[in-house]
């Protein structure tokens, strides 16, 4: 008989008052997955994966959970950083116990960013160790090229503002449309995250609310105000228990409470954001979830729930065009990054157990998840459903995605002359006032270039009022006194 790999239980934790450790909050949600299934899978449990986390570097984590669940024979393992990181590790542990490598697996994560923000803020220690002695203190210039971090180009609500940009161009939309179907998605998701009583902003908001820039909904980076981007101050756990089926048959587990793991295909795009064809779509999202349901056998009749990644606008957007879906087609179960909250890389934990709880509910039912990391950079998704599917495995359409992608132009740090602009976004100040406008422009030769446009009044209000056919103004690229390159109108 093959061995097949079932999700059994689900725990989540959030902690609005409790000041709770990373380790004392995952630890938590670890006993709620293992009460979900009924007990007694963690002293039994062969592997524990915890997903990378922001908010402490501990020494040996893994180690420590085990500790404190008494997970001793479980062999341990830390994800790398990526929002993807959640669902690549599901398919993973589930691909491994179908293959007969052990037959109980924990994956977790949590975060307590909200309390170590409080901390920073009052200068209190957090006193939650062991601490790394060894661990580097990390920014935003970690994880782009010198290059970009020069211009200022080192956050994600900086760098998925030039997706945004370049898409609304190429779909032909109006700055308008554009902010409408974005607040539009990001209202439906408030609402499915009032639902969930593990959110961290259960309110639900109407999108004229979300689009409209105002005290509370400042702008951060062009065209998303405060209410499109993900929240990260959060604090919030949670952890999966898999277990081979028939390991979970003999504990006692209902087929109702069991959900079965399919294929997961992952791809990426290069890493530095700037050696990408283009901007208005990403080759290895559109490999992902072009065959995520080839691989498993399904068609798009068949998703009954959905789970797209949602840190800011762009990624629904482009996603569920790709995928098909019409504006009916609830785009999330769990709420999205920005009301139900985005614990770092854990988000995708989350709507794991979500999904989980809703399909327990609706027999039959199919769920897509897809996740991604970094800057529109690695995408994974999966299927999940209540009856068993395709064999659990990881797939990687790296060469499908490599194929996909058209020709990368030739970057160019230094250029003086004619250019257009291929992509921009403009940073606010906390008042609200446009304090730095990086942009990509090409060259009449269609090489690339980064340049930050000058702040005079006529170049930032043609950046700002993000009318069709802004993308593609010509300008002048000169070098300023500092060495960086400049563009005007």
């Amino acid at each position: 008989m093959k061995r097949k790999a079932v999700i059994v239980g689900v725990g989540e934790l959030v902690d609005r008052d409790r000041g709770l450790s990373p380790r004392e909050m995952i630890a938590e949600a670890i006993r709620k997955a293992d009460a979900d299934a009924g007990g007694g899978f963690v002293a039994r449990a062969d592997r524990l994966d915890v997903v990378s986390i922001a908010s402490f570097d501990y020494l040996d984590l893994p180690g420590l959970l085990a500790e404190d669940i008494g997970a001793a024979r479980a062999t341990l393992s830390t994800t790398p950083v990526g929002g993807d990181m959640p669902v690549k590790a599901l398919a993973a542990a589930a691909a491994a116990i179908a293959a007969g490598q052990g037959d109980i697996a924990i994956l977790c994560g949590g975060e307590a960013l909200k309390t170590r923000m409080k901390a920073a803020a009052e200068k209190q220690p957090l006193g939650w160790g062991p601490a790394d002695p060894n661990a580097k203190v990390r920014t935003g210039a970690d994880y782009v090229t010198p290059l970009a971090a020069r211009y200022r180009l080192m956050q994600p609500s900086h760098i998925y503002p030039l997706y945004e940009n370049a898409f609304r161009e190429a779909a032909g939309q109006s700055f308008e449309e554009g902010q409408r179907e974005s607040a539009e998605i990001w209202s439906a998701l408030s609402e499915v995250a009032a639902g969930n009583e593990t959110a961290w902003s259960g309110k639900a908001m109407p999108p004229e609310a979300i689009a409209t820039f105002s005290p509370d909904n400042r702008p951060i980076a062009f065209p998303y105000p405060k209410f499109m981007n993900a929240q990260l101050g959060v604090n919030q756990s949670c952890a999966i228990i898999v277990a081979e089926m028939e390991v979970a048959r003999a504990a006692g587990v209902s087929e109702e409470r069991m959900i079965h793991i399919g294929k997961a295909v992952c791809a990426a795009e290069p890493s530095d954001f700037l050696a990408r064809d283009r901007f208005d779509h990403a080759a290895a999202q559109d490999e992902v979830l072009s065959l995520v349901m080839d691989v498993n056998g399904v068609s798009s009749e068949e998703i009954d729930l959905v789970e797209l990644y949602s840190c800011f606008p762009i990624v629904p957007k482009m996603a569920r065009r790709l995928l098909g879906l019409g504006p009916d087609m609830a785009l999330s179960v769990t709420g999205g990054l920005t009301f139900f909250g985005g614990p770092a890389n854990n988000y995708m934990s989350h709507a794991i157990a979500a999904a989980v709880r809703a399909m327990r509910d609706r027999r039959g039912d199919v769920a897509l998840l897809y996740g991604q990391g970094e800057f529109v950079t690695k995408h994974a998704a999966v299927i999940l459903s209540t009856e068993p599917g395709a064999e659990p495995d990881l797939v990687s359409v790296q060469s499908g995605a490599d194929a996909r992608r058209g020709p990368v132009p030739t970057l160019l740090e230094r250029y003086e002359g004619l250019a257009s602009l291929e992509t921009y976004t403009v940073l606010f100040d906390r008042d609200g006032a446009p304090e730095w406008a990086p942009v990509v422009l090409r060259t009449p030769a269609g090489d690339r270039v980064l340049a930050v446009a000058t702040q005079d009044e006529r170049t930032i209000e043609l950046l700002i009022s993000g009318d069709r056919g802004t993308i593609g103004t010509r300008g002048r690229v000169s070098a300023n006194e500092e060495g960086l390159l400049t563009w005007t109108l």
